[in-house]
């Protein structure tokens, strides 16, 4: 893998600065980064960090994850899934930001209790660390007669 492979992320980032209606300049400014640099990863000369890619997602106001599977920093096979519903969780304009966070923290506790670890948030950040502190804290549950027996109430209904 000795060439970059960030020419489709570049094509996919100049597209959606268009449809953003937003030139060079101006993206650059919103994001934090330079306008060579940011140049440099349209025409697919450089490949960013995740730090930069978040802050790129930001300004165009689109999900970092399908920048960084994009920029080959996810495997794409094995998150688009995960990476498509967060970005559709993420782009839905009917909730606010808070329904959203927790939304996803809902979703990765199901990802979790159906055997997939902790997904996308190692990369973006994503503060997903509340939605298993439900599961360690057993509620009145605890005769602690058998640590590995599943809580009764979470496989009955």
């Amino acid at each position: 893998m000795a060439s970059l492979n960030v020419g489709n992320l570049g094509e996919y980032l100049r597209e959606q600065r268009r449809n953003a209606q937003l030139s060079l300049r101006q993206l650059a400014d919103a994001a934090g980064v330079s306008n060579p640099y940011l140049s440099q990863i349209e025409r697919g000369l450089r490949k960013p960090s995740a730090e930069v890619l978040q802050q790129v997602a930001k300004a165009l106001r689109i999900s970092a994850e399908t920048l960084y599977v994009r920029a080959g920093i996810l495997d794409a096979e094995r998150d688009l899934n995960e990476v498509e519903t967060r970005a559709v969780i993420l782009a839905d304009p009917t909730l606010d930001e808070r329904q959203k966070q927790v939304l996803l923290q809902i979703y990765e506790s199901f990802r979790k209790e159906n055997g997939f670890g902790p997904g996308l948030d190692r990369v973006s950040g994503t503060d997903t660390d509340g939605a298993g502190d439900h599961e360690g804290d057993g509620g009145t549950g605890g005769g602690g007669t058998g640590d590995s027996e599943p809580d009764p109430r979470r496989t009955a209904g």
